[in-house]
């Protein structure tokens, strides 16, 4: 990748505290197409604020994360249809100082939800853990599979202890939950396996949506 310059490309990621997961991803494939563009997570406490810089810096693109996704709509320009139904974003463009809020979330659960909904596995119920703005994600992607989801928040948690036989997807941050070994549980923490796999695949849908090319998986 050529040093930085006046004409380098900025995006980003807007969370209450900042990842590197992101960061390895994104310049990571920047670097093998050798593009002119860096990527930089930023812990923020006001989403107007960080949306108004980035407006203000011509940020190109940038990411939400827990617990602006939501929130952020109230300071973009335009929605993506997708976003419209959801009702939360994790992914803004920049075009010539028009931002447009879009849901990679959606796209990667409802990619790795097919798997499950195409193969022979049995499973009972399908559980979602969480009401933010990335359970709401899940939610649409389910029921566009053909999948009722059953909503698990702080006010049931203990429910989780009894489920059995079913899909569980931990939507929320809280870690190292445990599930019974029947079930089929997705982590979306990236400490986890199938939290990273997760992050790559909505990476990988930001990615072309920044750069029109495909991930380097």
């Amino acid at each position: 990748m050529s040093w930085i310059n006046k004409d380098t490309e900025i995006y980003c990621s807007f969370a209450k505290q900042a990842g590197n997961t992101g960061c390895r991803l994104m310049n990571s494939a920047f670097y093998y197409y050798n593009l002119n563009k860096i990527y930089k997570s930023f812990s923020v406490d006001s989403i107007k604020d960080a949306v108004s810089a980035a407006r203000t810096l011509d940020f190109k693109g940038f990411a939400i994360t827990m617990p602006f996704k939501k929130h952020v709509l109230d300071f973009v320009d335009e929605l993506d249809t997708s976003v419209e139904s959801i009702g939360a974003a994790n992914t803004v463009l920049n075009s010539k100082g028009r931002l447009k809020a879009y849901n990679t979330d959606y796209l990667a659960a409802k990619e790795y939800l097919t798997y499950y909904n195409s193969t022979s596995t049995e499973w009972k119920y399908f559980y979602i853990l969480g009401n933010g703005g990335y359970a709401l994600a899940v939610k649409t992607a389910a029921e566009e599979l053909g999948i009722k989801p059953i909503f698990i928040t702080r006010s049931t948690w203990d429910e989780v202890k009894s489920l059995k036989n079913s899909i569980v997807y931990n939507c929320t941050p809280v870690e190292n939950i445990k599930v019974d070994s029947s079930n089929i549980f997705i982590d979306c923490l990236v400490t986890t396996l199938t939290g990273i796999k997760l992050a790559t695949l909505q990476a990988s849908y930001q990615f072309n949506m920044y750069t029109g090319l495909k991930f380097p998986y």
